[in-house]
């Protein structure tokens, strides 16, 4: 889902959000356009509407949670 819709879908406006995350509006604008972006950006990103980043990769024998980028602190 991209960012904007799961923004929507939260009942968020990009200003809500830009307050949470102590930045201007013209910078969710820009993320939201973005296709590549820093995992602690996208981590702040989804802790700003409430929820919280899990990086999973998936096998054909099965799924592993990757877990580096969880210690870092925010």
């Amino acid at each position: 889902m991209p960012l904007n819709e799961l923004r929507n879908a939260r009942g968020l406006t990009q200003e809500m959000l830009a307050e949470a995350m102590h930045i201007q509006q013209p910078a969710i604008a820009k993320m939201e356009r973005r296709t590549d972006m820093y995992i602690s950006t996208l981590r702040s990103h989804i802790r700003a509407m409430g929820g919280e980043l899990e990086i999973t990769a998936r096998f054909p024998d099965g799924s592993v949670k990757i877990t580096n980028f969880s210690d870092i602190a925010m």
